[in-house]
């Protein structure tokens, strides 16, 4: 259902969301529905031969041959009713979130609480629709030494709420720590209002002489309990390692449990913090230089086992520091397309976390993959921005929630990043409303779908086809009934000849129970042409565009498939295609609960119309957080990012106008 396109010119103060609107501030620069100037308005290339930096490199990789001993292309997948053995926990729908580096907040989500970036609304809008909420950290290593600076920065320009002190420069990578004002949390608040987003939120930890509270103190006044709760300490095993200087050399575990009472001590002295309960997220390790069972037997859990959300630790399954900053032998991509198109290196990698998601669960405490993505050092060219990715993070997602993990935050830096999930337009393309979208949001997508909003999904590995490493398969159950199987197909093989079948059975047969399989299910499909594609990917037939095409609405017709079953056999059929996925609903309800009729988006009907509006370097989108084993390095917010993470002091005149397209007075109801 569409409605009619109703132009708003309400200026100052964000609106709430039950108004339906987003105030814009007033530029001259923007249009409304000046579609005629946006071929026009610059000298930049058009889009679609873009060579700039990594998000929009459209150089793809070979396609990796079959393998020599194929998986089996048709078999069984036998269900049950009143559950499966090695069940999960009980599972949200927004399983799959993201982690924002701070200092690349106001480039993803907008520029300040009156310039919020619409594709990013309606990115978040999706999957809410699907999942009933969205949950984002914003934080990384810029959070660490960030400082609060009350309503205004001084010695920028109005309306900036992110800054950079360069005159208190004090750590070896020569970082600049973050200055940050009230109107973050008031646009990240608005941005609650509209899309049910929940933060995590991190204390700079830099010190504990005293610990920065600021952050609490400011974020819970105005965000209240839609911070779920706050990190302490961000990587803690790198804090006395690898030239950083948080702490001396032989920094332990034993020395942040310390570090942490020495926390709770302060914050119960602190008169000006009302927030208590279970607000606080620890460790956070990256697992390369801690082990997480080293830190669990100094007893930090359960010493504060009533003040903690949730245990939290932070993997990538391998890193690209080396091609990024020539510290090594760089990798080939070619050489690690076999780690994201194998189930079994997923559970290899995971298998780690066996022992401390079992004590998580004996402690009643929930366990996050705090921060995570295909590769540290912004990931592989070729490989975190293709198709394998997208099936990949579905894999990783769904095993890490088997392992009864309650979430998993995929990271999101800058332009400089591969692995990004979604990524503004470069600001020397302003007449471009597109952003370009990543394999790693269609994961989130079919995960959303997959857990849906019932609270009550639980999943299992079935092991399916012998536990064949290119055929994985997951089993969703609600309250012991079947509802949803995840299938996916590595395989890449344009001909169809690899494509699999495999027969879902509820019940019956050997089984001693009773057959309550379907007359029919319906199919959601995740598909591009190859498993090394860069484009062309959809989702149930709807696609979010191609590099620099996206707002952030899904295009295109809804395409289900509707398979009736083999009712003599008592079986359903699925068709899996080589690469691909598919999402089969075993009912119409759990179909009916995570495919919207209709989704509140936000159409960027706004472009500029002059050349170079938008005034920032685009070289402040390249911080990333999950650069490890970086040494030092001294250019980063992280060891191993590149770049500042806002402009500097200096700061250049037009900072209002930030993102292309991220002004609008109109509301849209649409598919």
């Amino acid at each position: 259902m569409r409605l009619p396109l109703l132009p708003f010119f309400a200026l100052g103060a964000f609106v709430r969301a039950d108004q339906l609107v987003i105030s814009y501030p007033k530029n001259t620069a923007v249009m409304y529905n000046s579609d005629n100037t946006s071929s026009s308005s610059t000298s930049t290339a058009d889009a679609s031969t873009f060579s700039g930096t990594a998000a929009y490199n459209l150089t793809e990789l070979a396609v990796p041959a079959l393998p020599s001993t194929m998986p089996a292309l048709s078999f069984g997948v036998q269900l049950y009713e009143g559950g499966m053995t090695n069940l999960s926990i009980p599972l949200n729908g927004a399983f799959m979130g993201f982690s924002i580096e701070m200092s690349v907040s106001v480039q993803v989500m907008g520029h300040n609480s009156s310039a919020i970036s619409v594709p990013f609304l309606n990115l978040m809008a999706n999957l809410k629709e699907r999942a009933g909420w969205v949950q984002i950290r914003v934080g990384g290593n810029s959070q660490e030494q960030a400082e609060w600076k009350g309503d205004s920065l001084s010695g920028y320009s109005a309306g900036t709420i992110l800054g950079k002190d360069t005159t208190n420069v004090t750590n070896p990578t020569a970082t600049p720590p973050l200055e940050y004002t009230d109107d973050l949390f008031v646009m990240l608040n608005s941005i609650t209002d509209f899309a049910n987003v929940r933060w995590y939120l991190g204390v700079p930890f830099y010190t504990v002489d005293p610990v920065d509270m600021d952050i609490v103190e400011v974020a819970d006044k105005y965000l209240g309990d839609r911070v779920l709760a706050y990190q302490v300490g961000n990587e803690p095993d790198y804090y006395g390692y690898n030239g950083r200087d948080h702490r001396a050399d032989g920094y332990a575990p034993v020395n942040y449990t310390a570090d942490f009472g020495t926390f709770m001590t302060q914050l119960e002295a602190n008169t000006s913090i009302t927030r208590g309960g279970k607000s606080w997220l620890v460790p956070s390790i990256s697992a390369t230089v801690w082990n997480i069972n080293d830190v669990l037997s100094t007893g930090l859990i359960t010493s504060y086992i009533d003040d903690l959300y949730a245990m939290t630790v932070e993997r990538y399954p391998d890193d690209n520091c080396a091609a990024v900053y020539g510290t090594g032998t760089a990798v080939d991509p070619n050489s690690v397309i076999w780690e994201y198109t194998s189930h079994q290196q997923v559970v290899d990698v995971l298998s780690y976390y066996e022992y401390s998601s079992a004590y998580a669960v004996a402690q009643n405490v929930p366990y996050i993959m705090f921060e995570t993505n295909t590769a540290s050092c912004s990931g592989f060219p070729g490989v975190s921005d293709a198709f394998m990715s997208a099936l990949w993070a579905v894999d990783w997602s769904a095993t890490l929630a088997y392992y009864n993990f309650s979430g998993a935050l995929y990271h999101i830096g800058g332009q400089s990043a591969y692995y990004n999930a979604f990524t503004p337009p470069p600001t020397n393309q302003s007449s471009y409303k597109g952003w370009t979208v990543g394999p790693v949001y269609y994961a989130a997508l079919v995960m959303a779908e997959a857990l849906g909003p019932s609270n009550t999904s639980q999943i299992v590995d079935l092991f399916q086809n012998s536990y064949n490493t290119y055929t994985p398969g997951w089993a969703i159950y609600e309250n012991g009934s079947p509802k949803k199987v995840l299938m996916i197909n590595y395989l890449s093989d344009s001909t169809g000849a690899s494509d699999y079948t495999a027969s879902i059975a509820i019940g019956g047969g050997t089984t001693g129970t009773t057959s309550t399989t379907p007359s029919s299910v319906k199919v959601k499909y995740l598909t591009a042409p190859t498993i090394t594609s860069k484009q062309n990917m959809t989702w149930a037939g709807q696609t979010l565009g191609d590099h620099l095409s996206s707002d952030g609405r899904l295009q295109g017709d809804l395409d289900v498939q509707t398979v009736t079953c083999d009712t003599t056999n008592l079986v359903c059929d699925i068709t899996v295609p080589a690469p691909g996925l598919a999402l089969v609903f075993l009912d119409d309800d759990s179909y009916n609960e995570v495919t919207p009729s209709s989704t509140l988006t936000f159409p960027t009907t706004y472009v500029t119309a002059t050349v170079n509006t938008a005034q920032v370097d685009p070289s402040v989108l390249a911080t990333s957080n999950g650069h490890a084993n970086m040494g030092g390095r001294r250019d980063s917010t992280s060891p191993g990012s590149r770049s500042g993470a806002w402009s500097h002091r200096t700061a250049v005149p037009g900072m209002i106008a930030i993102l292309a397209g991220m002004f609008l007075g109109v509301l849209l109801v649409a598919r």
